[in-house]
């Protein structure tokens, strides 16, 4: 299997031992990283409660997806992560602004604590039309 490392600046930086996005052998699956609030300019946590921080998130993962050239609707797996369960309905709402139907498969899972204090992360799997990278 041969990997294409995707990298915008447009989304945060890897800040760990990780890449932003891969594409695998072919170039129509790409692995996309998990991604929290942050304002890729600053590098900071978006200023606002969840609200804004999902609305970030799903920023981050767009810009993503648009430098693997696809979308969000591209998305067939996404990955939520929350620290506070009670936010499933707003994350919900606030998902349908930014998908249509038919809707990626997905797993929101409550978790005890999540980098720089975010209440928020997501990662997912986008599989496009065609081949997009040379391997």
């Amino acid at each position: 299997m041969k990997k294409h490392i995707i990298s915008t600046n447009k989304a945060p930086a890897a800040v760990g031992t990780y890449s932003q996005a891969i594409a695998v052998t072919g170039g129509t699956t790409i692995y996309l990283s998990g991604q929290i609030p942050l304002v890729p300019e600053t590098m900071e946590v978006v200023e606002g409660g969840i609200e804004e921080q999902i609305h970030q998130v799903f920023k981050n993962l767009l810009a993503m997806c648009q430098e693997s050239k696809g979308s969000l609707s591209d998305i067939v797996k996404l990955n939520i992560f929350l620290t506070d369960l009670s936010n499933f309905a707003t994350l919900n709402e606030i998902m349908a602004t930014y998908f249509t139907e038919p809707y990626p498969a997905r797993a929101a899972i409550g978790v005890n604590e999540l980098p720089k204090g975010v209440s928020v992360e997501m990662d997912g799997v986008m599989v496009t039309d065609s081949n997009s990278y040379s391997f």
